[in-house]
């Protein structure tokens, strides 16, 4: 069995929550009109906002004034992302680990937990499930234990990329996994990994140690904040950062995140690449109690649009912990990817059955439906569903992402690769169903496209997928 990594910290390590000053923040009396609306439009020329802005959207209690807030997310959404939406499913590679994390259904007090790590042909199979429905992209999920070290982290990443089933592929990995040293990031980068995701889980200082027991690794707090300045210091570029919100207040998460982000802008010169907001929901050995600070659904679509405003080039990343109805409607406030056809069980996708089994999982799920009828309703709602990675593969990723994105040339790639990305699905894997609703929104897409030579080559290059059998083009 491996050491885990010595907890060293970076020379640019920081702990900048100051909770005393987030809290005073989100009991601020309201911003008047003139001050969110002022905020709104910064946002809207696509800079991103300092915490202080950030609280003033959140202080707003007008249904005016919300609304507002609502239609700016809404806005730069489209401006920034278009409405595409982007796809994956998570794989559980290992369920051991050395925390008590007590909101989670892997710690490591809970005896019912069924704990199992995949070996490589387990794995293969769970990859093969996933290219078989028209997957490609995963993100591998791991305890936080020594048989989960750098090395084996990469050997995973290496088996997922090989393994390849008829015309199906997994392009993009990443990874939600334990804070690393310098050397095990630069082992797991080296293996073609795309986004690290390191959750916070609370921003908050005494609730962190409430949760998180002073004798496990997490029990550092700031060794884990310091978890993605670690990782962009050792070539990561692409970071995830992300909170589990019911654990606390939810403004003040908002704030801990924004504040994450602007740390990271400012010493990296790059912030996240994605965030999650997921919410607490049932886990095996977990009980929920008055002392977990519920988000309600209409405080959930808020704070989506809040971070929405305030993190303009960052995507959002809508789970489904989420039940399909909280899903459709919180999509148009800036949701920028979402999970489909998720298992968190560990071999979820070949022997997990229909139904959930809390003692297999790390928590239970709200949307289980199947990629063809989520890539279905997405269509009927008039998103684009896109499987692209090819700005990861083209180096457009950390900083030359952002030049990229600021000035909007991003809409140049991404429309025409979620078309042929679309096309692939609609091709080798949809339903009937499914395949009319895209080539309707294909249809739609092409004729919002000016006459040109770079609509003509779109156009080429759909009917290559479609009736030449090519795959994986471009731009």
């Amino acid at each position: 069995m491996c050491a885990l990594p010595a907890m060293t910290l970076s020379p640019k390590a920081v702990d900048f929550i100051d909770d005393a000053r987030l809290t005073a923040l989100t009991s601020a009396a309201p911003a008047d009109f003139a001050r969110v609306r002022e905020i709104i439009a910064k946002s809207l020329s696509k800079e991103p906002l300092e915490v202080e802005e950030t609280a003033a959207l959140l202080s707003a209690t007008d249904p005016g004034m919300i609304e507002e807030i609502f239609a700016a997310a809404r806005q730069l959404k489209r401006d920034v992302y278009g409405n595409r939406i982007v796809l994956f499913a998570p794989i559980y590679v290992g369920n051991e680990c050395l925390n008590d994390c007590l909101y989670c259904g892997f710690k490591r007090s809970n005896a019912d937990a069924v704990r199992r790590t995949l070996d490589d042909d387990e794995l293969r199979r769970q990859v093969e499930a996933l290219e078989q429905v028209g997957h490609r992209r995963t993100i591998l999920v791991f305890g936080e234990h020594p048989l989960y070290d750098a090395d084996f982290i990469a050997h995973c990443v290496r088996v997922t990329y090989e393994t390849k089933v008829g015309r199906g592929d997994i392009r993009r990995v990443n990874i939600n996994a334990a804070p690393m040293d310098y050397e095990g990031y630069r082992t797991i980068k080296a293996a073609g990994i795309g986004t690290y995701q390191i959750f916070q889980e609370t921003y908050h200082h005494a609730t962190y140690a409430q949760l998180h027991p002073r004798n496990t690794r997490k029990g550092n707090y700031l060794y884990r904040l310091d978890g993605q300045g670690r990782a962009m210091e050792a070539g990561c570029d692409d970071v995830g950062i992300g909170a589990l919100f019911g654990l606390h207040d939810w403004r003040f998460e908002v704030l801990g995140l924004v504040s994450h982000a602007v740390h990271l802008r400012r010493t990296y010169g790059v912030g996240p690449h994605t965030i999650s907001f997921p919410r607490i929901r049932p886990a095996s050995g977990v009980t929920l109690d008055h002392n977990y600070a519920q988000v309600d659904d209409e405080a959930f679509k808020r704070l989506i649009a809040v971070l929405r405003l305030s993190v303009p080039y960052t995507g959002l990343i809508l789970t489904a912990r989420e039940p399909p109805h909280v899903r459709r409607e919180a999509m148009e406030f800036g949701v920028s990817q979402i999970d489909a056809g998720s298992r968190c069980e560990i071999g979820g996708y070949t022997d997990g059955g229909k139904k959930q089994n809390l003692d297999r999982e790390q928590f239970a799920l709200g949307d289980i439906r199947p990629l063809d009828v989520v890539m279905r309703e997405l269509m009927a709602d008039g998103y684009v569903p896109s499987f692209c990675t090819a700005c990861y593969r083209l180096g457009r990723t950390g900083e030359h992402f952002m030049e990229f994105a600021i000035p909007g040339f991003i809409k140049r790639f991404c429309t025409p690769n979620a078309l042929t990305t679309l096309e692939e699905y609609l091709t080798d894997y949809a339903s009937p169903e499914t395949r009319a609703a895209g080539e309707k929104i294909i249809a739609d897409e092409l004729a919002k496209i000016d006459e040109g030579p770079g609509k003509a080559e779109i156009v080429d290059r759909l009917r290559r997928i479609r009736d030449g059998g090519e795959r994986d083009l471009y731009f």
